[in-house]
């Protein structure tokens, strides 16, 4: 049956004022701009997989803040982490050498085997970051005539929404009304080595990015020797590889990184969002030195980039990915849950489950409704998600979910499926 919600604790009463769902809405509408359309959910409190909203309704969270609380919410160990070195030194800027910098340098190389790392806040500053530190190495390694350096993308990618993501999406609700675009960005078909082979044989080509699964997209998976051939290519025509792993990395796919899977290994690796643990922002741009060295002082950097503080939470938040052995756990969970939803949800229903990990997608067949209905039908059930295209609803739960979970929440999105009735 599905599960009925429970009263929120007394202990997770942290405000001695109620506040109503609808009063969060109004204000959020009111003063916040309105770049986005939430699920209508007011939360307020976290915990492992669960979270509680303002009325004291408990979900079980199948989003993870878009894979960045790939540990649960509130983590003991990455709370403490933060609560000790908030006190001690949070920041300092890179005008100077802090203690922990080096130290979880040191820890995310050798985890990832690259020989240095440009520390970053965000996950699209580390894209950003990656494409300066291609088209850089183009001009001083290649010999590109300057000015002439070309990236090329895969279509229907997301990086963000700075001017070089949208200039690199082909996606018009990212990029209509924003331009004139950035210069030198091109695009080829996801999943389609011979398109790319023809894009490399422009000489100017300084680097191909791409996202080893497409996660906005509607979670993409490859065919198997994808990354294999890209990196070949690459090779073959002395093209910068660059993974965009912000979304894939860290245990998500059920590997340490979803390139893993084909044991290849990009020339630029960009990793964040659960980099931080969920809670704060740490993203990382890593390469060996004959990359990383045509970056010299002074021509790239971030305020916040590298200070005590993320660095901290980052070098806790590596250690509970690898002691907790949470890519296992996403491999074991994430089969049962594509397994679960092909042979209990009716598959009139449901046209497509795909995935690897706990990254998963489902497409509703639009003569039963559309995604963000089955959303609000979930959530209504007590399970929060949400859709990436308009029949896809993308499942990616914290990685510390266990089985006793995982079975309830099937059962509530299977539940919910067979529930919606045809249009």
């Amino acid at each position: 049956m599905v599960s009925k919600f429970r009263p929120l604790p007394a202990l997770l009463k942290l405000n001695t004022r109620r506040v109503s769902s609808k009063e969060v809405f109004e204000k959020e509408s009111k003063y916040a701009a309105h770049n986005y359309k939430p699920l209508p959910v007011a939360l307020c409190k976290g915990k492992g997989i669960y979270v509680w909203d303002v009325e004291g309704k408990k979900y079980m969270d199948f989003l993870s803040g878009c894979s960045a609380n790939n540990y649960g919410h509130c983590h003991p160990k990455i709370v403490s982490t933060i609560q000790r070195q908030v006190g001690i030194l949070h920041h300092t800027s890179r005008a100077f050498y802090n203690d922990v910098l080096g130290e979880y340098c040191e820890k995310i190389t050798k985890l990832f085997g690259y020989d240095k790392v440009l520390p970053m806040n965000t996950g699209v500053e580390a894209n950003d970051t990656a494409c300066k530190l291609a088209r850089k190495w183009g001009y001083t390694k290649k010999r590109i005539p300057v000015n002439q350096a070309k990236i090329i993308f895969c279509k229907e990618n997301f990086f963000g929404r700075s001017l070089a993501a949208i200039s690199a999406s082909t996606d018009p609700l990212s990029f209509e009304g924003f331009g004139p675009y950035m210069p030198g960005f091109h695009f080829v078909p996801y999943n389609d080595l011979p398109e790319l082979e023809k894009a490399f044989k422009d000489p100017t080509v300084c680097a191909f990015m791409m996202e080893p699964i497409q996660g906005d997209a509607g979670v993409i998976v490859p065919q198997d020797g994808y990354l294999q051939g890209v990196r070949k290519l690459c090779d073959k025509y002395n093209v910068l590889w660059i993974a965009d792993e912000i979304q894939t990395g860290l245990g998500r796919t059920g590997k340490r990184v979803a390139v893993d899977y084909e044991e290849v290994k990009p020339d630029i690796l960009v990793l964040g969002k659960a980099l931080g643990g969920g809670v704060y922002p740490v993203s990382a741009c890593l390469a060996n030195d004959d990359v990383m060295l045509v970056i010299e002082p002074d021509t790239h950097g971030s305020t916040f980039g590298g200070n005590p503080l993320g660095s901290k939470v980052a070098i806790t938040s590596l250690q509970v990915l690898e002691e907790e052995r949470l890519a296992y756990n996403a491999t074991i969970m994430g089969a049962m849950f594509r397994e679960a939803l092909r042979n209990s949800c009716d598959q009139k229903i449901l046209h497509v489950v795909r995935g690897k990990g706990l990254l998963n997608a489902t497409v509703i067949n639009k003569n039963y409704g559309n995604a963000w209905d089955a959303c609000l039908k979930l959530k209504a059930n007590g399970v929060i998600a949400k859709q990436t295209r308009e029949q896809t609803i993308r499942f990616s739960p914290p990685l510390v979910i266990t089985k006793i979970q995982m079975s309830e929440a099937i059962d509530i999105i299977c539940k919910t499926i067979n529930g919606l009735r045809r249009q």
